[in-house]
C-alpha cells in the first residue's frame, strides 16, 4: 500500500507539472501575441502622426536637415530610434543608439520601398530588443523614400519571464494541494474500504463468518467500487454459507442425525437424477425485476417454494417456467424470454411466460381464485365458475405447456415438477407430447370431498389433466383419499387404495402425501435455548421496542401472520380476542394482538369486502377497550419481509393460526422454526394440515370463538417448563421434516417410479379421441 501511495504521488506530481507547464507555455505565447499586437498598433499610430513632418523634410531636399528632424521626432515621440531613407534605401538621417540603427533589417526597408506598403519586423542585438515599422514616404504619386520607426520591445520578453516565474510558484502550490487532497481521498475512499474488505476476507479465510474489528464494509464506502463490493459480498455470502453447511454436516455426522440441508438435497438430486434436467413450473416467478426510480432492481418474492426447488435446479442446471409479473421483467430477458438466475451466481434458467391483463383477470383472478380456491377450501364462500374464465384457464395452461416443451427440446428423460391448482391441465398436455418425461404435480391447497368438488362444471376435465402426471402430491393423507374418491365418482378409471394409484388409459398415477415444510438457518440444536438465562428478558425488550413503534405498551404479545384471505379465520380470531378480554379482564392493558394482514387478490370483490369487515372489527374492539397507552389490536396491512416477520415471531408470547381450512399453513412451522429460545405457545386450527404434525400445539376449532379465547388464556397462563417441552417437540418435528426432505422425498419418489411400457403409451395415445378433454366432453354429450 505504501509503494502504491508513493507511485501515485509521483504520477500525480508528474501529471500536474506536465499539464501546468504546457498550459503556461501556451499562456505565454498568447500573452506575447497580445503585447505584440498592441505594440504594432501603437507604433503605427505614432508613425502616421509624424509621417507629414518627414515628408516635408524630404520635399525640402536638404539632406543636412534630416538628421535634426530625426532627432527632434525621436525626442517628441519617445521612440527608441528613427531612420530616414531615400528612394534607393540609403540612410539620410537617423537618431537613436547606433548599434540598433546599424542592425535594422534592410529587407524590411527594401520591401516597403519596392511595394509601397508598411512593413514591420522584430529585431534584437546585444541587450536591445525592438520592433521596427517602415513607412513609405510619397510626394504625390512619386515614392521619395521611407521612414523606419523603432520602438523598444524588451518589456515583452520581461513580462513573459515574469509570467513563467508566477506559473512555477502556482504549479508548486497546486501540486502540494492536489497531493494532499488525493492522499486524503485515497485514505478515506480507498484505503479504509480496502482495509475493511481485507479484514473481512481474512476473517472468512480463518473461519469467522462475521466482520472483524474493522467491521463489515459499508455500502456508502464502496460506492466507488460497486462491482467489486458486490462481488466481495457475494463471495462472502457464499463462503459463509459453505462454511455453515460444512459445519452443519459435521455436527450432523457427530450427532448421528440425518437432517436434510440444501447442500444434501443438491447432492442427492445430482446422484439420483443422472443426466436428467428438471423443469419447474409455477405461476409465481422466483426472481422479479421491478423499476425503482431510474434503476431496475431484482427482488425475490416471499415464497417457501423457492427455498425448496432452487437447490435442485442449481444442481442440475434446470429451468423454471413462470409468469413474468414485474414491470421490468421484459427488459431483462433475451429474445427467447430467458435469463440466468440467481443474478449474483447464475446457475439455472428462468423462462418467463407473458399474460395479458385480461388473461390475468380470467385465468388467475377468475377460474383459479374465484373458482378453485373457494371450491377446495371449506370456508363457506361460494365459488364462481364462468365459461369465459374456464376457456382462458385452458389457453394459459396450453401456453405454459408449450413453453415447457420448448425448453425440454433435446433433453432426454426430463423431469417436470408442476406447482399448484393454477396448472391442473398441464400434466396431461406435457405427457401427451413427451411420454418419456417424468411429471409430478403438487397440489398446495386442500382437496375437498367428492360431493363438494362436484360443484365444478369441469371437474372431469380437471381430474383428467391431473391424472396425466406420474406422481400427484398432497399435504396429508385425507386429501389423497378425497382425491381418489373424486376420481371414483367422476371418471372411468381404476383406483387402487392399497397402493394409492390410479390407472387411466394405460397410464398409472401415484397419489401420495408430502407435507410441505420450512427451512432452518443452519442446524438448530434441541435444548440449546435453555442455555440462555437472559432469553426472556431479551424477548421482553424486543417486544417493547416493536410495540413502541405503534405507541403501545403491553406485557404480552399475541401474533397473527396471514394473507388477508377469508380462509384464514381473521374475523373469528378478532372476535375470540374480544371474548377473552370480556371474560378475563385481567388481560386488559396486558395483552396486545398484532395482526399482520398482507393485502391479497385485491381485484376480487370478496377480498375487498373482507378487508372492510376486518378493519371495522378492529376499530370497534379498539374503541371499546383501548386506553391512553394501550390498545388490544395492532393491524399491519402490508407485506412484511422475512426479517420483519421473524422479529415478530421471536418476540411473541403466543402465535395464533386459526385458519378455517388450509392445506398446510406454513406460518405455524415458521413460528416454531424461529423460536430458537424454545419458548412460546402455538394456537393452531385443527382444520390445517400442520395440525396433523404439530400435536403439541393448542388445537382449536376456529369457528368456536369461546374455545379459541380459552386456548389463548391457557397459553398465557402455561408454565415455562410446559411451553419449553411442547416447543422442543414441535421443533424436532419441523427440523426432521423440513422443506429439503419434502423436495427430496417427492422428487426421489418420482425418479423411482417405473413409467409404463411404450406399448401402453401407444394404446393410450391411439384411442378414439385425440384429446382427453374432448373425450370427456363427447362422453357427456352421449
Amino acid at each position: 500500500m505504501h509503494l502504491f501511495r508513493m507511485r501515485l504521488i509521483l504520477a500525480l506530481i508528474a501529471s500536474v507539472t506536465l499539464v501546468s507547464v504546457a498550459s503556461t507555455y501556451f499562456d505565454v505565447l498568447a500573452h506575447r501575441h497580445v503585447l505584440r499586437e498592441e505594440l504594432e498598433n501603437r507604433t503605427r499610430w505614432m508613425g502616421v502622426s509624424i509621417e507629414p513632418d518627414v515628408q516635408g523634410a524630404l520635399a525640402a531636399g536638404d539632406p543636412t536637415s534630416l538628421q535634426g528632424v530625426a532627432q527632434l521626432l525621436r525626442t517628441g515621440t519617445g521612440a527608441l530610434g528613427i531612420a530616414i531613407y531615400d528612394a534607393h534605401g540609403h540612410i539620410l538621417g537617423s537618431a537613436g543608439p547606433q548599434d540598433v540603427i546599424g542592425a535594422l533589417a534592410r529587407s524590411a526597408v527594401g520591401k516597403s520601398l519596392q511595394k509601397g506598403i508598411e512593413v514591420s519586423a522584430f529585431g534584437h542585438t546585444g541587450d536591445w530588443r525592438w520592433m521596427e515599422e517602415v513607412f513609405p514616404i510619397h510626394h504625390g504619386n512619386e515614392l521619395e523614400g521611407a521612414m523606419a520607426l523603432v520602438v523598444d520591445a524588451g518589456y515583452i520578453r520581461s513580462e513573459g519571464v515574469a509570467l513563467w516565474q508566477r506559473s512555477i510558484w502556482r504549479v508548486a502550490a497546486l501540486v502540494i494541494l492536489i497531493v494532499l487532497i488525493t492522499l486524503g481521498m485515497v485514505r478515506w475512499f480507498l484505503t479504509r474500504p480496502m482495509k475493511r474488505v481485507t479484514e473481512r476476507i481474512r476473517h472468512l479465510r480463518t473461519g469467522h463468518g462475521g466482520p472483524g474489528k474493522e467491521g463489515k464494509p459499508r455500502a456508502s464506502e464502496l460506492n466507488l467500487f460497486t462491482p467489486l463490493a458486490r462481488e466481495v459480498e457475494t463471495m462472502a455470502a457464499s463462503l459463509i454459507a459453505a462454511r455453515a453447511a460444512a459445519a452443519a454436516e459435521a455436527r450432523l455426522r457427530e450427532a448421528g442425525e440425518h437432517w436434510w440441508t440444501a447442500e444434501r438435497l443438491a447432492v442427492h438430486m445430482r446422484d439420483r437424477g443422472g443426466s436428467s434436467r428438471i423443469f419447474a413450473v409455477s405461476n409465481r416467478e422466483p426472481y422479479m425485476h421491478v423499476r425503482q426510480g431510474r434503476e431496475t432492481v431484482c427482488v425475490v418474492p416471499p415464497s417457501g417454494l423457492v427455498t425448496a426447488i432452487e437447490p435442485v435446479l442449481r444442481a442440475c442446471d434446470g429451468v423454471w417456467v413462470a409468469s413474468g409479473s414485474g414491470d421490468a421483467d421484459r427488459s431483462t430477458v433475451d429474445e427467447f424470454d430467458r435469463l440466468r438466475v440467481p443474478p449474483d451466481d447464475p446457475r439455472y434458467s428462468l423462462r418467463r411466460v407473458w399474460l395479458s391483463q385480461e388473461e390475468e383477470s380470467q385465468y388467475y383472478d377468475g377460474f383459479a381464485n374465484e373458482g378453485l380456491w373457494p371450491l377446495c377450501h371449506i370456508a363457506h364462500t361460494r365459488p364462481i365458475f364462468r365459461p369465459a374464465d374456464w376457456e382462458c384457464y385452458q389457453r394459459v395452461n396450453q401456453r405454459f405447456a408449450d413453453a415447457v416443451l420448448e425448453e425440454m427440446e433435446g433433453s432426454e428423460e426430463p423431469v417436470v415438477f408442476v406447482q399448484d391448482y393454477h396448472f391442473a391441465l398441464l400434466p396431461r398436455m406435457i405427457k401427451r407430447a413427451r411420454p418419456d418425461a417424468r411429471v409430478a404435480i403438487f397440489w398446495h391447497i386442500p382437496w375437498p370431498n367428492p360431493e363438494a368438488f362436484g360443484i365444478c362444471p369441469w371437474q372431469a376435465e380437471l381430474l383428467d389433466g391431473l391424472l396425466g402426471a406420474d406422481l400427484l402430491g398432497f399435504h396429508i393423507p385425507l386429501h389423497c383419499n378425497n382425491f381418489l374418491g373424486t376420481v371414483d365418482r367422476v371418471l372411468e378409471a381404476r383406483t387402487d387404495r392399497e397402493h394409492m394409484t390410479v390407472r387411466r388409459h394405460g397410464h398409472f398415477t401415484t397419489v401420495r402425501p408430502y407435507p410441505i415444510s420450512v427451512a432452518f438457518d443452519g442446524i438448530p440444536q434441541i435444548g440449546a435455548g435453555a442455555d440462555d438465562p437472559d432469553a426472556e428478558e431479551k424477548r421482553g425488550a424486543e417486544r417493547r421496542k416493536l410495540l413502541g413503534e405503534f405507541g403501545v405498551r403491553a406485557d404480552c404479545l399475541a401474533l397473527g401472520v396471514d394473507r388477508l384471505d377469508y380462509t384464514k379465520g381473521i374475523e373469528e380470531r378478532l372476535m375470540a380476542l374480544e371474548q377473552l378480554l370480556e371474560e378475563h379482564p385481567e388481560h386488559r392493558e396486558r395483552l396486545t394482538m398484532v395482526q399482520i394482514a398482507a393485502p391479497s387478490r385485491t381485484r376480487i370483490p370478496s377480498y375487498a369486502e373482507l378487508r372492510a369487515r376486518v378493519e371495522e372489527t378492529v376499530e370497534r374492539i379498539n374503541w371499546r377497550y383501548q386506553t391512553a397507552h394501550w390498545k388490544p389490536i395492532v393491524l399491519i396491512e402490508r407485506q412484511c419481509n422475512h426479517d420483519e416477520v421473524k422479529r415478530w415471531y421471536q418476540a411473541a408470547d403466543l402465535c395464533l393460526v386459526t385458519s378455517l381450512h388450509d392445506g398446510m399453513n406454513l406460518v405455524a412451522k415458521e413460528y416454531v422454526a424461529a423460536r430458537d429460545d424454545e419458548d412460546g405457545v402455538l394456537v393452531l386450527s385443527q382444520f390445517t394440515g400442520a395440525a396433523v404434525e404439530l400435536r403439541d400445539a393448542l388445537l382449536v376449532n376456529p369457528y368456536d370463538v369461546r374455545g379459541v379465547a380459552d386456548a389463548v388464556h391457557t397459553g398465557l397462563e402455561m408454565s415455562r417448563a410446559d411451553r419449553r417441552q411442547r416447543m422442543q417437540r414441535m421443533r424436532r418435528q419441523v427440523m426432521e421434516h423440513n422443506i429439503y426432505l419434502w423436495a427430496a422425498s417427492l422428487l426421489g419418489d418420482l425418479r423411482e417410479l417405473r413409467l409404463e411400457d411404450s406399448e401402453d403409451i401407444e394404446v393410450s395415445r391411439s384411442g378414439p379421441a385425440a384429446s382427453p378433454v374432448a373425450e370427456i366432453a363427447g362422453r357427456r354429450t352421449a
